[in-house]
């Protein structure tokens, strides 16, 4: 199996310390990073860093060296501060990510968290990482699917306003993604009959109709016509009972209306090992499931365990598609 491409994420965040400590805990599969070494190199001495030409030198230098796939930056970075002269790197590290498994030298991607505002000022126009994925993989629709020990949560509609989930929670929103969510669950993740639950939109999803007509109108339709397909889906039910043990042993993955009713009970039941995964792409793709950490960055106290789970994952996920 080829390295996992590890993309630089914001410089001025604890991503370079995640990824520090990542390599330096043990189990954790071969992975090369791009970015700038001198950078890398300066944030813990006690890790060693070292300068690769291609992504196939990586596996040779992983066992006593971080792999790093030079790409400089064009100023010093500062700790705690997202600092937009380095987001033409940031985009061209996750570009060249993605052109290292289309060009079989990565066996997938896995990304360290941007800060998106620094990035709108050099042409990032993607709500983020999740769409800038499938454009640079040329696929129409992507979706994100939160996983931990005992949980995979998808969100229906993402980073979007409260207030504009009601108008985008269609029919067609919810057959999309559930056909998509069906797939990986079957390719990447080994279960061959996925079962799948969904989340209501409201209160009791709706009671009828009395707490709002979502439910009844578009959600318990596109149920229908998914079972139809063959697709075992549950729902719309009651989102406050859907996440306690008893209830999650009976799906594989839930699919939820909105933002927070999916990342909520994953990070409440394992904040730290919680992982961002892109289903839909042609390409494996995984992230730490927490941001920047501006605000620690540079004091030597952020965990790599999301990290972690993620190359993990990702290792895992590239696998099962390639047979081994």
């Amino acid at each position: 199996m080829p390295p996992l491409a590890l993309t630089m994420g914001e410089p001025g965040g604890v991503g370079g310390e995640l990824a520090a400590r990542a390599w330096a805990a043990p189990g954790v599969p071969a992975f090369f990073m791009i970015g700038d070494i001198e950078w890398l190199a300066r944030i813990d001495p006690a890790v060693p860093v070292r300068e690769i030409g291609s992504p196939g030198d990586a596996i040779r230098v992983f066992p006593d060296a971080l792999p790093v796939l030079s790409l400089p930056l064009s100023a010093p970075v500062e700790p705690g501060r997202a600092d937009p002269v380095h987001a033409p790197a940031v985009i061209a590290s996750i570009e060249r990510a993605v052109a290292a498994v289309h060009a079989g030298e990565a066996s997938a991607v896995v990304t360290l968290p941007v800060q998106k505002e620094s990035l709108v000022g050099a042409g990032f126009a993607h709500p983020g990482h999740t769409e800038f994925l499938a454009a640079l993989t040329g696929v129409h629709r992507s979706v994100m699917m939160l996983v931990c020990e005992g949980l995979r949560a998808v969100p229906l509609t993402v980073h979007v306003p409260l207030s504009e989930v009601p108008r985008l929670l269609t029919a067609a929103l919810v057959e999309e993604t559930a056909r998509i969510v069906a797939n990986s669950l079957r390719v990447d993740f080994g279960i061959d009959a996925p079962r799948l639950a969904l989340a209501g939109l409201n209160p009791h999803a709706g009671e009828g109709g009395v707490l709002g007509g979502e439910e009844g109108a578009r959600m318990a339709p596109a149920a229908e016509r998914l079972r139809r397909e063959g697709i075992d889906i549950r729902g719309p039910l009651s989102a406050d009972t859907l996440f306690h043990a008893d209830a999650r042993a009976g799906y594989d993955a839930a699919l939820c209306a909105y933002h927070d009713q999916a990342l909520i009970p994953v990070k409440m039941l394992d904040f730290h090992n919680a992982v961002n995964v892109t289903l839909g792409l042609p390409i494996v793709r995984t992230s730490p499931d927490h941001g920047t950490a501006l605000d620690i960055a540079g004091a030597g106290c952020a965990r790599p365990d999301s990290l972690i789970a993620a190359l993990k994952l990702a290792r895992a996920m590239a696998e099962r598609r390639q047979g081994v």
